[in-house]
């Protein structure tokens, strides 16, 4: 399985939504964390697998959530550009390195 890592902004992103989703009822910030872990591995495993998502970006839907986690692939690795709400600000992480 190829290595990732997040990328400082995708990571601010990944603990507010967990911390959003606990707030609004127990437990649903772990189950939106399994859900975006389970889509990492899948990345991790097929990273080819996910649609373009602009010149050098990748997308892949989070499973029960309205996520999208946007990635990018490195000779030996993947690095999680951001962990993207559907309904806002599409493409605010077109910038992001």
């Amino acid at each position: 399985m190829i290595a990732y890592a997040f990328h400082p902004d995708a990571e601010l992103e990944y603990t507010e939504a967990i911390s959003f989703y606990e707030s609004r009822m127990v437990g649903l910030g772990r189950s939106f964390a399994a859900a975006v872990e389970r889509t990492v591995s899948l990345i991790r495993e097929h990273p080819d697998a996910g649609p373009p998502a602009g010149v050098d970006r990748r997308r892949w839907l989070v499973s029960r959530f309205p996520y999208s986690i946007v990635y990018r692939l490195e000779p030996e690795s993947v690095v999680i550009v951001a962990v993207a709400h559907q309904s806002r600000r599409p493409g605010y992480w077109r910038r992001r390195k």
